[in-house]
């Protein structure tokens, strides 16, 4: 499964990560990378470091959301 590796690192460290609550962590293979401010810097710096090979851009959340979908999918419904 694509970002197999960088998901479980970002669960295993996800402890350490919550003191950057609502930042974005930069993850590529088993390291955290850095934490940013913002999606597009993390993202640009991802680019920069690994090109086309895979990372992962999360923002750290205590509590994820989760979104439920109904038929059609136009809607979304937040669920906390």
């Amino acid at each position: 499964m694509a970002l197999e590796q960088e998901i479980a690192t970002y669960q295993s460290k996800l402890s350490e990560l919550k003191q950057h609550e609502g930042k974005f962590v930069l993850i590529h293979q088993d390291k955290i990378i850095d934490t940013f401010t913002s999606y597009d810097d993390a993202l640009k710096e991802g680019y920069k470091q690994f090109g086309l090979k895979p990372f992962l851009v999360k923002q750290i959340l205590a509590i994820e959301p989760v979104f439920c979908f109904t038929r059609p999918i136009g809607s979304v419904r937040k669920v906390l």
